[in-house]
């Protein structure tokens, strides 16, 4: 079973680097990252998966349920560079009699935590707290923990903002508003604010706080720097599910990004090849407050 599912995981990866069998796939999926390669005059070179299993259960009619980590590298040129992009699923594959029948992304639910408040910040007593952001910091803990989970602090089933946050954190932006969870932004004894663990939280906090942590706006995501915040509306419904944080850049200064929940390293921003994308995506791009 082991085996089986490492040889599907090379035939998937094997689909990036053979354009010639885009025509024979049906993966949505595929399409759309090697579209986005093309467009940025980029390609996968070699790619690598590996799986780990987590837990097997017995279905129905001799079939059992395999849930398991798949682990994903891309080695990517574009023009004269090369970088390696990284990638985590947890995945659900079906086997019938010991045959693999079937394989799919468990989508990662999003929407689930961003409704858990629609937090939008104002008012707030102009109180200063006084900071550099060392960005360097905020990156190498970024890269340090995207795909692990650091044990002084708790993590979620959608970690993507608490990832952000620790991050941030990192770079020394000072938590602030403890114990109202619906001010300032903070993670201490067991407790949070919403704008340290819920992505729509914290796309109102950054632009809206005027004291501690603080972001500008920007109108275009090569504005950004290392260590600055993308966040995601995935339907367009002005609901943010999601964030991550700038690691790199690509040969045309376009920003590469770390995010948890779909564990990933140095991911293209637009996120076009996520089971989660929709054409109505929006973004808002926040560039972090140097000093304040």
């Amino acid at each position: 079973m082991r085996d089986q599912l490492q040889k599907h995981l090379e035939n998937m990866v094997g689909e990036y680097v053979s354009f010639e069998r885009l025509s024979n796939s049906a993966d949505l999926k595929v399409e759309r990252k090697i579209g986005g390669l093309q467009r940025r005059n980029a390609e996968i070179v070699k790619a690598k998966a590996t799986g780990a299993i987590i837990k097997k259960e017995q279905g129905e009619n001799e079939t059992e349920l395999v849930r398991y980590r798949a682990h994903f590298q891309y080695l990517i040129k574009q023009k004269s560079s090369l970088y390696i992009e990284e990638e985590v699923e947890e995945r659900e594959a079906e086997f019938y009699k010991g045959v693999l029948v079937d394989d799919k992304e468990i989508e990662p639910d999003y929407q689930k935590q961003s409704m858990l408040n629609d937090l939008q910040e104002g008012g707030e007593a102009d109180v200063r707290l006084k900071f550099h952001y060392d960005r360097l910091k905020a990156v190498q803990y970024a890269e340090t923990w995207w795909n692990s989970y650091n044990p002084a602090y708790k993590s979620f089933d959608v970690d993507c903002t608490n990832y952000i946050s620790q991050c941030l954190h990192a770079g020394g932006a000072p938590m602030r508003g403890y114990p109202n969870r619906g001010k300032g932004w903070w993670m201490q004894n067991n407790n949070w604010s919403y704008s340290w663990t819920v992505a729509n939280a914290m796309r109102w906090h950054l632009p809206g706080s005027n004291a501690g942590l603080q972001a500008k706006e920007t109108a275009a995501p090569e504005q950004l720097l290392l260590g600055d915040v993308i966040c995601y509306d995935f339907q367009g419904d002005g609901r943010f599910d999601h964030t991550t944080i700038v690691t790199g850049k690509d040969a045309d200064g376009m920003p590469l990004v770390n995010a948890h929940t779909t564990n990933s390293r140095m991911r293209y921003w637009a996120y076009e090849d996520s089971t989660a994308y929709t054409p109505n995506i929006k973004y808002k791009f926040f560039s972090i407050d140097d000093q304040n």
